[in-house]
Protein backbone atom coordinates (compact mmCIF):
# COMPACT_ATOMS: atom_id res chain seq x y z
CA UNK A 1 0.00 0.00 0.00
CA UNK A 2 1.41 3.21 -1.10
CA UNK A 3 0.78 4.82 2.42
CA UNK A 4 2.67 3.01 3.81
CA UNK A 5 6.34 4.96 3.59
CA UNK A 6 3.50 7.80 5.07
CA UNK A 7 2.95 5.68 8.08
CA UNK A 8 6.52 4.58 8.65
CA UNK A 9 7.34 8.63 8.26
CA UNK A 10 4.68 9.46 11.07
CA UNK A 11 5.76 6.48 13.53
CA UNK A 12 9.38 8.04 13.43
CA UNK A 13 7.96 10.62 15.20
CA UNK A 14 5.32 9.08 17.47
CA UNK A 15 4.09 5.54 16.70
CA UNK A 16 0.86 4.51 15.27
CA UNK A 17 -1.52 2.37 16.99
CA UNK A 18 -4.06 0.34 14.22
CA UNK A 19 -7.23 2.29 14.21
CA UNK A 20 -4.78 6.08 13.64
CA UNK A 21 -2.84 3.74 10.68
CA UNK A 22 -7.03 2.92 8.99
CA UNK A 23 -7.64 5.86 9.08
CA UNK A 24 -4.60 7.13 7.41
CA UNK A 25 -5.36 4.69 4.94
CA UNK A 26 -8.90 6.17 4.29
CA UNK A 27 -7.73 10.03 4.34
CA UNK A 28 -4.40 10.38 2.69
CA UNK A 29 -5.55 9.96 -1.27
CA UNK A 30 -2.37 9.35 -3.73
CA UNK A 31 -2.14 11.08 -6.93
CA UNK A 32 -0.20 10.50 -9.69
CA UNK A 33 1.24 14.04 -11.05
CA UNK A 34 3.08 14.93 -14.74
CA UNK A 35 6.14 16.68 -15.15
CA UNK A 36 5.32 20.58 -15.13
CA UNK A 37 1.10 19.70 -14.01
CA UNK A 38 0.06 22.48 -11.06
CA UNK A 39 -1.11 21.02 -7.55
CA UNK A 40 -1.42 24.35 -6.78
CA UNK A 41 -2.08 27.89 -8.68
CA UNK A 42 -1.59 31.44 -7.64
CA UNK A 43 -5.13 32.09 -7.01
CA UNK A 44 -6.79 29.03 -5.63
CA UNK A 45 -7.41 28.31 -2.13
CA UNK A 46 -4.75 25.36 -0.93
CA UNK A 47 -6.75 22.52 -0.14
CA UNK A 48 -4.52 20.23 0.55
CA UNK A 49 -1.54 18.97 2.44
CA UNK A 50 0.92 17.32 0.67
CA UNK A 51 3.17 14.39 1.15
CA UNK A 52 5.70 13.10 -1.71
CA UNK A 53 5.95 9.40 -2.13
CA UNK A 54 8.03 9.80 -5.44
CA UNK A 55 9.36 12.88 -7.62
CA UNK A 56 10.03 16.39 -7.06
CA UNK A 57 8.10 19.53 -6.65
CA UNK A 58 9.02 23.49 -6.44
CA UNK A 59 6.90 25.72 -4.76
CA UNK A 60 7.06 29.65 -6.46
CA UNK A 61 5.90 32.98 -7.00
CA UNK A 62 5.85 35.11 -10.06
CA UNK A 63 6.59 38.60 -9.24
CA UNK A 64 4.72 41.78 -11.30
CA UNK A 65 8.02 41.99 -13.73
CA UNK A 66 7.30 38.07 -14.57
CA UNK A 67 10.32 36.74 -12.47
CA UNK A 68 10.13 33.56 -10.40
CA UNK A 69 11.02 33.33 -6.63
CA UNK A 70 11.33 30.16 -5.73
CA UNK A 71 10.70 29.23 -1.46
CA UNK A 72 10.94 25.30 -1.21
CA UNK A 73 11.36 22.13 -3.20
CA UNK A 74 10.12 18.83 -1.85
CA UNK A 75 11.09 15.45 -2.87
CA UNK A 76 10.35 11.89 -1.46
CA UNK A 77 9.79 11.98 2.06
CA UNK A 78 9.52 15.88 2.32
CA UNK A 79 5.63 18.12 2.93
CA UNK A 80 4.92 20.72 0.59
CA UNK A 81 2.12 23.41 0.41
CA UNK A 82 0.85 26.80 0.76
CA UNK A 83 -0.13 27.04 4.85
CA UNK A 84 -0.92 30.48 4.61
CA UNK A 85 -3.45 29.89 2.17
CA UNK A 86 -4.53 26.25 3.71
CA UNK A 87 -5.18 27.46 7.30
CA UNK A 88 -6.93 30.81 6.37
CA UNK A 89 -9.05 29.58 3.31
CA UNK A 90 -7.87 33.02 1.24
CA UNK A 91 -6.48 32.36 -2.66
CA UNK A 92 -2.55 31.49 -2.46
CA UNK A 93 0.25 33.62 -4.01
CA UNK A 94 1.85 30.39 -5.04
CA UNK A 95 2.21 27.72 -7.50
CA UNK A 96 3.62 24.41 -6.75
CA UNK A 97 4.67 23.22 -9.93
CA UNK A 98 5.89 19.02 -10.29
CA UNK A 99 9.56 19.24 -11.35
CA UNK A 100 9.59 15.57 -12.22
CA UNK A 101 6.64 12.69 -12.60
CA UNK A 102 5.54 12.23 -9.72
CA UNK A 103 3.54 10.63 -6.79
CA UNK A 104 2.01 12.13 -3.81
CA UNK A 105 -0.31 11.80 -0.96
CA UNK A 106 -2.95 13.95 0.03
CA UNK A 107 -5.31 14.59 2.99
CA UNK A 108 -8.35 17.56 3.02
CA UNK A 109 -7.91 20.27 5.18
CA UNK A 110 -11.44 18.99 6.99
CA UNK A 111 -10.10 15.43 7.22
CA UNK A 112 -6.52 16.67 8.84
CA UNK A 113 -8.42 18.36 11.17
CA UNK A 114 -10.15 15.70 11.85
CA UNK A 115 -7.13 13.89 12.27
CA UNK A 116 -6.34 16.66 15.38
CA UNK A 117 -9.65 15.78 17.00
CA UNK A 118 -10.00 12.01 16.76
CA UNK A 119 -6.67 11.41 17.46
CA UNK A 120 -4.60 13.61 19.02
CA UNK A 121 -1.00 12.05 18.79
CA UNK A 122 -1.58 14.15 15.21
CA UNK A 123 -1.50 16.94 16.64
CA UNK A 124 1.76 16.66 18.13
CA UNK A 125 3.29 15.10 15.00
CA UNK A 126 2.01 17.74 12.68
CA UNK A 127 3.08 20.37 15.21
CA UNK A 128 6.52 18.89 15.30
CA UNK A 129 6.46 19.52 11.52
CA UNK A 130 5.53 22.88 11.80
CA UNK A 131 7.91 23.04 14.30
CA UNK A 132 11.15 22.06 11.73
CA UNK A 133 9.53 24.00 9.21
CA UNK A 134 9.74 27.25 11.40
CA UNK A 135 13.24 26.28 12.03
CA UNK A 136 14.10 25.85 8.55
CA UNK A 137 12.84 28.93 7.33
CA UNK A 138 14.32 30.80 9.93
CA UNK A 139 17.71 29.32 8.88
CA UNK A 140 17.06 30.40 5.81
CA UNK A 141 16.11 33.91 6.64
CA UNK A 142 19.34 34.35 8.77
CA UNK A 143 21.43 32.96 6.01
CA UNK A 144 19.81 35.29 3.08
CA UNK A 145 20.57 38.29 5.23
CA UNK A 146 23.89 37.13 6.73
CA UNK A 147 25.70 34.94 4.12
CA UNK A 148 27.24 35.40 0.67
CA UNK A 149 25.72 34.17 -2.56
CA UNK A 150 28.78 31.59 -2.44
CA UNK A 151 28.34 30.79 1.29
CA UNK A 152 24.34 30.05 0.11
CA UNK A 153 25.37 27.95 -2.41
CA UNK A 154 28.01 25.84 -0.15
CA UNK A 155 25.07 25.29 1.81
CA UNK A 156 22.50 24.16 -0.62
CA UNK A 157 24.72 21.52 -1.69
CA UNK A 158 25.74 20.36 1.52
CA UNK A 159 22.07 20.02 2.90
CA UNK A 160 20.65 19.00 -0.30
CA UNK A 161 22.69 16.77 -2.33
CA UNK A 162 19.99 14.80 -3.53
CA UNK A 163 18.08 17.59 -5.12
CA UNK A 164 20.87 19.25 -6.18
CA UNK A 165 20.85 17.02 -9.87
CA UNK A 166 17.09 16.92 -10.09
CA UNK A 167 16.66 20.84 -10.68
CA UNK A 168 17.92 23.50 -13.00
CA UNK A 169 20.47 26.11 -12.01
CA UNK A 170 18.07 28.25 -12.84
CA UNK A 171 15.77 26.83 -9.97
CA UNK A 172 18.74 26.90 -7.50
CA UNK A 173 19.58 30.57 -8.39
CA UNK A 174 15.81 31.34 -7.88
CA UNK A 175 15.84 29.36 -4.48
CA UNK A 176 19.33 31.32 -3.32
CA UNK A 177 18.29 34.79 -5.10
CA UNK A 178 20.75 35.18 -7.41
CA UNK A 179 21.34 34.98 -11.57
CA UNK A 180 21.79 32.18 -12.88
CA UNK A 181 25.09 33.85 -14.21
CA UNK A 182 26.12 34.90 -10.97
CA UNK A 183 25.46 31.29 -9.77
CA UNK A 184 27.67 30.07 -12.53
CA UNK A 185 30.26 32.56 -11.48
CA UNK A 186 30.23 31.16 -8.15
CA UNK A 187 30.18 27.85 -9.59
CA UNK A 188 33.16 28.11 -11.48
CA UNK A 189 35.60 29.86 -8.86
CA UNK A 190 34.61 26.73 -6.73
CA UNK A 191 34.95 24.57 -8.97
CA UNK A 192 38.84 26.14 -9.43
CA UNK A 193 39.78 26.07 -5.55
Amino acid sequence: MKTQALIEYFNRIHPLDEKEIAFVEEVFKERRIKKRQFILQEGEICKHTTYVLEGCFRMYRVDNNGKEHNLQFAIENWWIGDIGSFHSNTPSKLNIEAVETSIILQVKKEDQLKLYTDYPKFDRIFRVLAENAMVGLQRRVLQNISSTAEERYLDFLERHPNLFNRISNVQIASYLGVTPEFLSTVRKKIAKS
